[in-house]
């Protein structure tokens, strides 16, 4: 889950089942209608509501664990009480599956970062959705679980991971640009800031370049980053984007290498295939953290954008 706005939740994958759980009671709507108006403590919402404090209780934790209500403790006058209010005014359900949007020239599509085809990783690595941790952390067996498409933080330590991004330039348009854009940063024991690997990514087995990242940053929780994480692991990374042109390879628009797009031979092919990962002979392996949209700092999976052009004669006619 992540919000949109200030007051508008995402919610989807297991986590969005605990929602519709949560909001599939008439008690527990009552609830967030009267907590629409104003927080109230226990006792109030019991008062108002009319039900059995035990009763209200099971209910609040209900809607807490969904994650639907904001907890504040407030000194009292015997000890602390509990003041609640409602965390959203509007929830979306977002349907599992790569977001595909088209604009005019440019087809982008979003791919879940768990959603990957490929992978080959060794310790230390792991995953975790927006809710815990999936499988066991250091075994590379976990990322064959079948939640891993619901992951929103990979990480590991040498290896890779590979994505099959469909390729839907339109009939007789020829690619001019493909950048793949993503949250990175590097993966040492817990956290560390003085921690650099480089991290490659490759379209179609072509290498589009290499990105030093300085650090594995943690310390501070990164902004969409979990409560139930811990602070002293891996919180957040820099948003990278890798570009390849008629010119040549670019990393955040400094030029990388000569490769240019039509080496990467997207004509005729179904898909395309996405890679991350750090070389055998790469000079820092300090590993991989790669964030979903519910993770780190930046309210996004991994985005891949490719720009087209027809050839004369080729654009499709208007109809």
């Amino acid at each position: 889950m992540h919000i949109s706005g200030k007051r508008t939740l995402i919610a989807e994958g297991t986590e969005a089942l605990k929602v519709i759980q949560a909001i599939n009671s008439e008690t527990r709507l009552s609830m967030l209608s009267l907590l629409s108006h104003q927080p109230m403590n226990v006792s109030e919402l019991t008062a108002a509501i009319g039900l059995p404090h035990s009763t209200v209780n099971f209910n609040l934790k209900l809607l807490e664990g969904a994650g639907l209500l904001e907890v504040q403790y407030l000194p009292g006058t015997r000890g602390r009480q509990k003041l609640i209010s409602k965390r959203y005014e509007e929830i979306h359900f977002r349907l599992p599956g790569a977001a595909v949007s088209a604009q005019p020239n440019v087809v982008e599509i979003s791919m879940p970062i768990g959603n990957y085809r490929r992978t080959q990783v060794r310790p230390t690595c792991g995953l975790a959705t927006e809710g815990k941790l999936i499988g066991l952390v250091d075994d590379p067996r976990s990322f064959y679980e079948p939640e891993h498409v619901l992951a929103q933080i990979i990480w590991f330590r040498h290896g890779s991971v590979g994505y099959d991004f469909p390729n839907n330039l339109p009939h007789g348009a020829e690619a001019t640009e493909l950048e793949v854009s993503l949250e990175l940063c590097s993966e040492a024991p817990e956290h560390d800031l003085d921690w650099p690997s480089d991290i490659t990514v490759w379209i179609n087995q072509v290498e589009l370049g290499t990105w030093t990242s300085p650090a594995d940053f943690g310390g501070v929780r990164g902004k969409i980053t979990p409560p139930w994480w811990p602070i002293n692991h891996s919180q957040h990374g820099v948003l990278k984007r890798f570009k390849i042109n008629r010119e040549g390879t670019f990393i955040d628009g400094r030029r990388i290498l000569d490769t240019r797009i039509g080496e990467l031979k997207l004509d005729g092919q179904h898909q395309i295939q996405v890679t991350i990962g750090v070389k055998d002979d790469a000079r820092f392996q300090g590993g991989v953290n790669i964030f979903g949209h519910k993770f780190g700092n930046i309210a996004q999976d991994l985005v891949m954008r490719v720009w087209y052009e027809f050839q004369e004669g080729e654009r499709p006619c208007a109809t």
